[in-house]
């Protein structure tokens, strides 16, 4: 592929897809679906979980072949036969779930099989790390190359994945959920980087499904339903409510359906948690019927305190009790056994085993009592699986099928399904609905928003306000591992809650 040919004029078509068909055995996943890409121009591609997204970026990332259509690369065909074929085209993709190899370097990472070399045909590990620097100092980001992958945070991966894809200077950037897991600050910083390469004449596909951030950096919006395209217009021209109405096809109920519940007794107390250097002297209750909220900046230190609270990490001082009683520190087994259920934030790492099916997945917390003479009943699992998959409608093909099969949306409900089967009396959800479609978004709110109502203890994670503000009965606000600011829903607003997220505000929080 020539790489030095003229760029593309700015409002150039640098890439199409021209009636493109896709499918997996009898699963038609696109069905003539058609996309333009200009030069100098962000274009949004949006829909629902399942709507064809994800199997079209693999198409311009060359892992799928169409099995009918055209690529158009500058005006001619092009068959993007592999992974290769797509970035020696000039076609960068981030994508929504961070693919590093955990026990090589950030730089290793980045420039894997691209390595400087020196005089001696050595790897130059200055030079590595120079380009490296270069690469995070585009994106304003302060990370050491020589840091091993594992143990970075989501946010940290997702950088090193931006990272890559901008390393190949790409003339096609295609960036699939790039923000899922990112803070305000972040987000805008990723823009500006975004803004910038589409200054300079790139085509930025981007797809998301925070409207804030589509409305905001997008020229174009293309919709797609069912496979299939569904309009292509200038964002000028659009509102939230008709990109909606394309997605899903009919009218969506209120994104935020929050029930008003009157708290009961307190059903989870935490008192004085603290780990050094992560977070310090953290105080909150939670009653029986309410949505808590913990809000703040990336690297606030939330998801370490609920990691905590469950058990999964230790901690240096404090103490957690449920119901009244103390709760063994450091042990999920001890927290479940006491009632509390933790949906993390990394469904894919942490909440599921993407290798095995559905119906295993949603009943791995249930095992021992699906067992009989210590054997695990095959029909009794799959029987479960069954009915929690129709209480939270999930949709797949077969639940002997592998949940890697399923999209993000009905993943998240998996992994719901398998704590909820618990009947817990505590539910930590950490970023419920990061990289879902806004109508999964809403079924996910209407369940906690039940869950809550039936006496259930909510405390969630998040890093969208709009969801902090639609769902919490109260927002704990953390600001650098401290907790700055407990504000009820009657307060909330957006001003409140960044002032105290990052530093400006908040009062001391009252045990």
């Amino acid at each position: 592929m020539d790489r030095t040919q003229r760029p593309a004029a700015s409002g150039d078509v640098v890439l199409a897809l021209e009636d493109v068909d896709k499918s997996f055995g009898a699963v038609a996943a696109l069905r003539g679906a058609r996309l333009e890409l200009r030069a100098g121009e962000a274009h949004a591609l949006v829909g629902e979980n399942g709507a064809g997204k994800s199997t079209l970026v693999k198409i311009l990332a060359g892992v799928h072949a169409p099995d009918g259509g055209r690529l158009l690369l500058d005006g001619a065909p092009v068959h993007l036969d592999s992974p290769a074929a797509a970035r020696a085209a000039g076609i960068a993709v981030i994508y929504q779930e961070p693919t590093l190899f955990p026990d090589l370097s950030v730089a290793e990472n980045i420039y894997m099989g691209r390595q400087p070399l020196s005089g001696g045909r050595r790897i130059d590990r200055r030079a590595l790390a120079a380009r490296c620097r270069e690469l995070f100092d585009r994106l304003g980001v302060h990370m050491d190359p020589d840091r091993p992958a594992r143990g970075l945070s989501i946010a940290d991966q997702q950088m090193v994945e931006i990272a890559k894809a901008l390393s190949f200077d790409a003339r096609v950037l295609v960036m699939d959920e790039p923000t899922a897991a990112l803070s305000g600050v972040e987000v805008e910083r990723l823009f500006a980087v975004a803004r910038a390469l589409r200054a300079a004449g790139a085509a930025v596909l981007f797809i998301s499904h925070r409207f804030e951030e589509v409305f905001g950096l997008c020229d174009r919006i293309t919709v797609m339903r069912d496979g299939r395209w569904v309009s292509t217009a200038p964002t000028a021209e659009l509102t939230v409510d008709q990109v909606v109405r394309a997605m899903v096809g009919r009218e969506v109920a209120s994104l935020f359906p929050k029930q008003d519940v009157e708290a009961g007794d307190v059903v989870l107390e935490v008192r004085g948690l603290t780990r050094r250097g992560v977070f310090s002297d953290i105080s909150f209750d939670v009653r029986a019927g309410e949505i808590v909220a913990l809000a703040g900046l990336v690297g606030a230190g939330r998801s370490e305190v609920v990691r905590a609270v469950f058990g999964v990490d230790g901690y240096d001082a404090g103490s957690v009790r449920v119901g009244g009683r103390p709760l063994k520190k450091g042990s999920p087994a001890a927290a479940m056994a006491a009632g509390i259920a933790l949906v993390p934030e990394d469904r894919r790492q942490q909440g599921l085993v993407m290798e095995l099916s559905v119906e295993r997945n949603a009943t791995l917390t249930r095992r021992w009592k699906l067992a009989r003479a210590g054997l695990l009943s095959t029909r009794a699992e799959r029987a479960t699986a069954a009915d929690w998959a129709r209480k939270l409608q999930v949709k797949a093909g077969k639940l002997a099928d592998p949940v890697s099969t399923l999209s993000g949306g009905n993943q998240q409900k998996v992994v719901l399904a398998k704590w909820l089967s618990t009947e817990p009396r505590v539910l930590i959800v950490d970023e419920p609905t990061r990289g879902i479609d806004v109508g999964t978004k809403s079924e996910v709110h209407r369940l906690m928003s039940r869950l809550a109502a039936d006496g259930l203890a909510v405390v969630m994670v998040s890093s969208e306000l709009p969801e902090v503000l639609g769902m919490a009965d109260r927002v704990l606000v953390m600001h650098e591992g401290r907790l700055v600011d407990d504000i009820p829903r009657a307060r909330a607003d957006e001003d409140s809650v960044m002032l105290a997220a990052t530093g400006q505000g908040g009062t001391a929080v009252v045990r």
